[in-house]
C-alpha cells in the first residue's frame, strides 16, 4: 500500500468572499474557517449537517470549565437514561411477546380441544392425548 501525503496551505486572508457569494462546498468550508468565532447562528447558505455539527461542536468548545463540566454531566445523565428506557422497551417487547406466544398457544389448545369434543372425543382420551387433565378441559368447557 502506498500512501500519499498532501499538504493544503490555506491564505484565510485573502478569502474575502461574503455569505451570499459562496459557491460551491470548498468556499463554504473556507467560510466557515475564517468567520466561525464570529457567528452567533449558522447562517440559512450553510444549513447542512456537517456545518450544523461543526457550528454545536464550536459552541461546546466556548464553554468555561464549569459550563463544559456541566455539560459533560448532563450528557451522562442523558445517556444513562436513555439507556434504561431502551433496555426496559427491549425487555418489554421480549416479555411480551413471550405472553402472546403463551395466549396464542393456550387459545390453538382450547380450540383443538372444543373442536375434538364436538366430534365425540372422550375427556378422558383428550386430557391423555394433550397432556391436559380432565379439570383443566372441564373448565375450558365452562368458558364456551
Amino acid at each position: 500500500m502506498k500512501v500519499i501525503s498532501r499538504k493544503c496551505t490555506f491564505e484565510m486572508p485573502k478569502f474575502n468572499k461574503t455569505i451570499d457569494e459562496l459557491d460551491s462546498h470548498y468556499d463554504k468550508w473556507l467560510y466557515v474557517l475564517k468567520n466561525l468565532h464570529k457567528l452567533d447562528r449558522l447562517p440559512d447558505k450553510l444549513k447542512e449537517k456537517v456545518f450544523e455539527r461543526v457550528f454545536e461542536v464550536a459552541e461546546i468548545a466556548k464553554f468555561s470549565h464549569e459550563e463544559y463540566l456541566s455539560y459533560e454531566d448532563s450528557l451522562k445523565y442523558y445517556r444513562d437514561l436513555k439507556n434504561s428506557l431502551d433496555t426496559a422497551k427491549e425487555e418489554g417487547h421480549e416479555e411480551g411477546w413471550k405472553k402472546g406466544l403463551e395466549k396464542g398457544k393456550e387459545e390453538r389448545t382450547s380450540e383443538l380441544v372444543k373442536s375434538l369434543l364436538e366430534n365425540g372425543v372422550s375427556i378422558e382420551i383428550i386430557s391423555k392425548s394433550t397432556g391436559l387433565t380432565v379439570e383443566q378441559i372441564e373448565k375450558m368447557l365452562q368458558g364456551r
